[in-house]
């Protein structure tokens, strides 16, 4: 990668999730301040929330690795990797302005559709609680997960990592440019490290977003990924490539 051909906008984006992933990792190594907790996105219902975290979360990644805590990098390099990878190429053709206004938007789209599914999930286990363990976790459950505690009603459980955990990443954004670069260039042929042989974009990148469908409605305990998220934005990219496609002459 020649870093002084990037261009301007993909750059300084990479840039700025750069930076707020090294902050992240300083803060935490000598002040134990998880920077993910003021600036990711927790759901409106929640404590946590801010309305600044609507864009703020689309420039932080997570740094401690699921499993066993120590830093990790795959979530960032994989995000920055798509964006240098096919955002480049979008913003080559669109020009940077065009290029960051998709961008947000299909970042905004990934927030909107994580929110609505999370407060649709939380609506299912109204159901299943009684009131006042409810009133309970909306009360205390904030400060339950800050002090790594949690709840000992798996219900309950549930219930409180849904309503106060905050949601990290450029995925969403990312989602739409790899939408957008489907559009636009459906036969060309993606080499992927995972994938073996070369599989064109029209093909690949549904199949991405129907594993994305499969995972997010499975909702396993295992995957913390916000799928709703990356489906969130490839909804909201694609929207805006159909809105410009009518709309040619007078987006400017």
């Amino acid at each position: 990668m020649n870093f002084r051909n990037i261009p301007p906008v993909v750059k300084n984006l990479l840039i700025i999730n750069g930076l707020f992933y090294l902050a992240s990792i300083l803060l935490y190594n000598n002040a134990k301040i998880n920077l993910a907790d003021y600036l990711g996105l927790h759901y409106w219902g929640s404590d946590g929330f801010k309305s600044f975290q609507i864009v703020t979360h689309m420039f932080m990644h997570s740094f401690i690795d699921f499993q066993d805590g120590s830093i990790a990098f795959s979530h960032i390099l994989m995000n920055m990797f798509g964006l240098w990878m096919f955002g480049s190429t979008l913003e080559g053709i669109w020009g940077g302005k065009k290029f960051l206004i998709f961008y947000m938007i299909a970042g905004l789209g990934a927030a909107a559709v994580q929110l609505i599914m999370i407060h649709f999930r939380l609506q299912q286990f109204h159901s299943e609680l009684s009131p006042e363990l409810i009133q309970h976790v909306y009360d205390n459950g904030y400060q339950a997960l800050m002090e790594f505690k949690n709840y000992t009603d798996p219900v309950a459980k549930q219930f409180n990592s849904l309503l106060n955990s905050k949601m990290v990443g450029a995925s969403g954004a990312l989602y739409g440019i790899l939408v957008g670069f489907g559009v636009l260039f459906p036969n060309t042929e993606l080499m992927l490290i995972f994938v073996p042989v070369p599989v064109k974009a029209k093909y690949f990148i549904p199949v991405l977003i129907l594993i994305d469908l499969f995972l997010g409605i499975g909702n396993f305990s295992w995957d913390p990924i916000a799928h709703f998220a990356h489906l969130g934005g490839a909804l909201a990219g694609f929207i805006l490539i159909q809105m410009w496609k009518k709309d040619r002459g007078t987006f400017y």
